[in-house]
């Protein structure tokens, strides 16, 4: 059980600091009131509200160190992120849209807080992403004090993280998963519950039982986080008092804590939002009355650390001011035209240039051929004995959880063997085991690589990395572009994939890559061989944008694509496709599993002298479009395969670009191949049937060759 009678509480509050105080409170909601203002004069075209949320939040932000400690907010932190240094007119930029807003560059909608000097992370709209990432930051800071790389990393000495939310927002599943991570790991975090009571329309006890978050988080304490309840939010004092315990619990590494403030919403949830809809008088006045905009002023001036004069001194400064920077944003230009393309990826490091293509270099043939896994491995070892920021992890990636027992056993490392004994070698910090749970691990990895780190972390099978689809579409994707380039997260995925399995059935057999090369910001990578696996992967890992990384878990052992280690300083760029096969009369353009059936399919129609060139891609986002147009403009007849379904596929996008920007150089339709319209089933012959086999490579080339 956590001992709050060891814990610093608050320092007595000063004049000064409650005027102070009372100073953010007003100027928030001043803030607050202008861009509604704007929103029905059609300068501001989204507007939501931080109102009956300042006292707490201008509270918390005395307890914490600006540009020191780091902030995961959410979109009613209008006073936190105010009082942490956020000015009146930068919030005005972005409600704007403006192209000099610092935030975004006018590119997220207002109240989306962002500043890296203030070490405020870039925020999103989807509700609870924040948390996990938090968790990460707070990991980092951990990792570094273990490993000696604070300094190298910019950290200071007690470094915290806050991340915020609503009492709704708590109801997310990846809530849950944070304050479990911080708990397991210690981590030195404080979540703020912000609880006005609803989720738009719906009240917090349709949330989950008993309409207090906190309270079914108090068997979590003997644990080590400490839980703070049921805090007046609307009273600065109370609300100081509580969040300087939390942050001193946090400080001191004895582990998270979580602080609940009970606020007021009088305003509605937005301007879309009609609370009057939902709320009774009744209910509606309760709020009105414990306004902090109200409560707080009438409390200092009753006390005597505000005379009435002086008061009106303070409202006349701050609506000066930000009457001013209203005007100052209302002038501000819009975003260039054009501006929307950059920074969807790094602009310094760029994977596609020449920097990283050293595969016409001699490997060494003295070492013995490997197959893929163990290339992959071994690259893993190459780059994380060159850079210690490197950290691996995921679900069963480690040798052994409890180090203790590597004595006596050999180790796990991963289900496929891919990252055995990367633990022996570099240790239980930066090689380790995640939960079951593949939104943590996309989350934490974000938070890590924000603070520094290269997490390259494990998504087990690819069928199961759905639950962590919004951290990596609605989040790691977009964290450059979103921030206008203040923040970066180059996280790699790595991810086995796909089928000819013999049993693997639906559930650890499929494909999907469409889905992912659909999302901008993202690099998708598939090899097919074990040297090019090597040498994408040492790519990705040194490359500053965030990487999916496909590895075809049918080729891990496979001996026809083994290939020798081409050594430390072998790169392939992305964007480069490699000539599998050369040929005449046709092209194939695949990838993958697909690759060695193509080629075994050309091997017989060369017998029937059909001569068949293949092109490999190797990545797929970016993909080789001059080679691309290379081989068809040779052959003049082109069939795109792959290993996904034919509907929706990744050669359908192909096939559609061939035929519009090369249609005069065809003599036949662009043709496709692919896996059937259905599941991957579990017996051999069911699965032989859906997915692409060499026999049905070569009725394609016939087929393609007869038009």
């Amino acid at each position: 059980m956590v001992n709050t009678e060891t814990i610093p509480g608050a320092c007595t509050l000063s004049r000064e600091e409650k005027v102070g105080l009372l100073r953010t409170i007003y100027a928030s909601r001043r803030i607050d009131d202008r861009e509604i203002t704007g929103k029905r004069q059609n300068k501001v075209y989204f507007q939501i509200n931080g109102a009956g949320h300042e006292a707490f939040q201008a509270a918390a932000a005395l307890c914490f160190r600006p540009g020191q400690d780091w902030f995961f907010l959410y979109y009613r932190d209008r006073a936190l992120a105010h009082a942490l240094g956020v000015s009146a007119r930068d919030m005005f930029l972005g409600s704007v849209g403006s192209g000099l807003d610092p935030a975004t560059g006018g590119r997220m909608m207002p109240g989306h807080w962002s500043d890296d000097r203030l070490n405020i992370f870039s925020t999103s709209s989807p509700t609870g992403t924040q948390f996990l990432q938090a968790v990460g930051a707070a990991e980092a800071i951990l990792r570094a004090e273990r490993e000696g790389l604070s300094a190298r990393l910019g950290m200071t000495e007690g470094e915290v993280v806050l991340v915020t939310t609503g009492d709704g927002t708590v109801s997310e599943g990846e809530f849950w998963e944070a304050v479990n991570n911080a708990v397991n790991l210690k981590a030195p975090v404080v979540f703020l519950v912000e609880d006005n009571g609803y989720a738009i329309s719906v009240p917090t006890e349709v949330q989950y039982p008993g309409a207090n978050v906190a309270a079914l988080l108090k068997g979590w304490e003997p644990h080590g986080l400490l839980v703070l309840d049921d805090v007046d939010g609307c009273d600065p004092v109370a609300s100081h008092e509580a969040v300087q315990k939390a942050v001193a619990h946090a400080r001191a590494r004895r582990g998270p804590a979580l602080v609940r403030g009970r606020v007021v919403r009088p305003y509605s949830h937005s301007l879309s939002d009609d609370e009057q809809l939902y709320k009774t008088p009744a209910q509606r006045a309760e709020e009105a009355r414990r306004d902090p905009i109200v409560t707080w002023p009438a409390r200092l001036l009753e006390a005597g650390d505000l005379t009435p004069s002086e008061w009106e001194t303070l409202r006349a400064e701050v609506d000066q001011e930000v009457d001013a920077a209203w005007q100052e944003a209302e002038q501000a230009p819009p975003p260039e035209s054009g501006s929307s393309f950059r920074h969807l990826y790094s602009e310094t490091v760029d994977p596609t240039g020449p920097a990283f293509d050293t595969e016409d270099r001699t490997p060494d043939q003295t070492n013995a051929a490997k197959t893929m896994l163990d290339l992959i491995n071994a690259t893993l070892k190459q780059e994380m004995a060159e850079n210690p920021l490197i950290l691996a992890f995921g679900e069963d990636v480690a040798d052994a959880s409890r180090p203790e027992i590597l004595e006596v056993v050999k180790g796990k490392g991963g289900v496929f063997k891919a990252t055995h004994g990367l633990q022996r070698q570099f240790g239980e910090n930066r090689v380790f085991n995640s939960p079951l749970a593949e939104a943590t691990i996309v989350g934490r990895a974000i938070g890590l690589a924000a603070r520094g780190f290269k997490p390259v972390v494990e998504i087990q099978f690819f069928d199961y990395i759905w639950p962590a689809m919004q951290q990596i579409r609605d989040e790691l994707a977009n964290i450059r572009w979103r921030s206008d380039n203040h923040f970066k997260a180059p996280v790699v995925l790595r991810v086995p994939i796909g089928g000819y399995l013999m049993g693997g059935a639906v559930y650890h057999s499929q494909c999907g890559e469409s889905t992912f090369t659909h999302i901008p910001g993202l690099r998708v990578v598939y090899p097919s061989r074990a040297v090019d696996a090597a040498g994408l992967l040492r790519t990705a890992i040194r490359c500053d944008d965030p990487v999916l990384f496909l590895e075809p878990k049918h080729l891990y052992r496979q001996t026809h694509n083994k290939g020798n280690d081409p050594g430390p300083g072998y790169m392939i760029p992305f964007g480069k496709a490699r000539l599998a096969r050369e040929g005449t009369d046709l092209s194939v353009i695949t990838y993958g599993s697909t690759v060695h059936r193509a080629v075994q399919a050309a091997r017989q129609a060369e017998a029937e002298g059909l001569s068949v060139e293949i092109l490999d891609l190797r990545t797929l986002s970016p993909y080789d479009w001059e080679a691309v147009a290379r081989t068809v403009r040779k052959t003049r007849r082109v069939l795109v395969a792959h290993e996904d379904t034919l509907q929706w596929g990744y050669g359908a996008e192909l096939a559609a670009r061939i035929a519009d920007e090369l249609f005069f150089e065809l003599d036949a339709p662009v043709k496709r191949l692919a896996a059937k319209d259905t599941w991957v089933a579990y017996h051999p012959s069911l699965e032989d049937e859906i997915l692409p086999q060499p026999s049905d490579f070569l009725e394609a080339y016939r087929a393609l060759a007869r038009i």
